[in-house]
């Protein structure tokens, strides 16, 4: 019976993740406009710190039991943390667009294609490219349909790609090391780094003004639990577990079912062409994840 759910949750897991990382573009967004964004990622690493410490001291097993664990856990939570999350936030309080994000962020499942033979000797062929393009092509869709490919700041526009290089590279390193960790643990230094890192940094730019709205709770208990806590948790072990492009490839799915949960939550309109679009990055998805081998 325990093999039986164990087994289904894997099969499930890739959709919880895509499901809970999709949401947090729309709560980071409600979150904001009370909170400044390094602010609210201090914030937020800090609670998931409080809510995982209790937890990991009285089931994890076994710790790491090396100082190279250890840095590489102080690495990954650095490129993940405050590389990806905080240059993404940064990026956004500089006028980013919406949709030039989303079309920066889709370029990740063909940079870890393409830079995944170096690091995990992995060979592409044409079914995987075919997945990826196919799925870059529905993503481009969503975009397009939502009108949201403005102008950006140049500052903004470098600030989103080197937060896209922050969480290739983070993808890339997980797959390299080949350490495997406790998702407790691992959960809990991503965190703790981030708490470390991006204190003094809103400290020395923020004002650090909380105004505790109930839109910025519901944003921080979706933010923490949900997009911390359960989003990037599962993401790391389905990377530890499987091939690394086949796990970038759910970044597809992002944007259309951010645009949903947009929809849902914000009344953000979705139409026709959204939903080709994902159709299209669903197809590419499944592409990808069952080429042969």
């Amino acid at each position: 019976m325990e093999k039986m759910a164990k087994k289904y949750f894997w099969r499930f897991a890739p959709f919880i993740f895509v499901l809970f990382w999709s949401g947090g573009y729309t709560f980071s967004k409600l979150g904001l406009e009370h909170i400044e964004p390094m602010t609210l990622l201090t914030v937020r690493y800090g609670i998931a710190v409080c809510l995982l410490l209790p937890f990991i001291l009285w089931f994890s097993k076994p710790w790491p039991a090396s100082v190279r664990h250890w840095v590489v856990l102080v690495i990954t939570g650095f490129l993940l943390q405050c590389v990806y999350f905080g240059l993404s936030y940064l990026a956004f309080k500089k006028g980013l667009n919406a949709g030039t994000a989303a079309a920066i962020n889709s370029l990740q499942p063909i940079l870890v294609a393409t830079l995944g033979p170096i690091f995990t000797r992995g060979r592409g062929g044409l079914h995987l490219w075919a997945g990826l393009i196919i799925g870059f092509v529905g993503v481009a869709l969503v975009i397009v349909s939502g009108n949201s490919l403005g102008p950006s700041p140049w500052a903004a526009v470098f600030l989103a790609f080197s937060a896209l290089a922050g969480i290739t590279v983070a993808t890339l390193f997980e797959k390299w090391h080949g350490i495997k960790t406790d998702p407790m643990i691992g959960g809990f230094m991503q965190y703790f780094v981030g708490f470390v890192f991006l204190m003094p940094v809103a400290i020395a730019t923020e004002t650090m003004v909380i105004v505790w709205h109930p839109e910025l709770i519901i944003s921080l208990a979706y933010l923490v639990i949900a997009n911390s806590i359960i989003s990037v948790g599962i993401y790391m072990v389905l990377l530890q577990r499987g091939d690394a492009t086949s796990i970038s490839s759910l970044f597809y799915l992002v944007p259309p079912l951010a645009m949903f949960i947009a929809w849902a939550v914000l009344g953000e309109a979705v139409t026709k062409l959204a939903v080709a679009g994902f159709a299209l990055s669903a197809a590419g998805v499944y592409i990808v994840i069952k080429r042969p081998s």
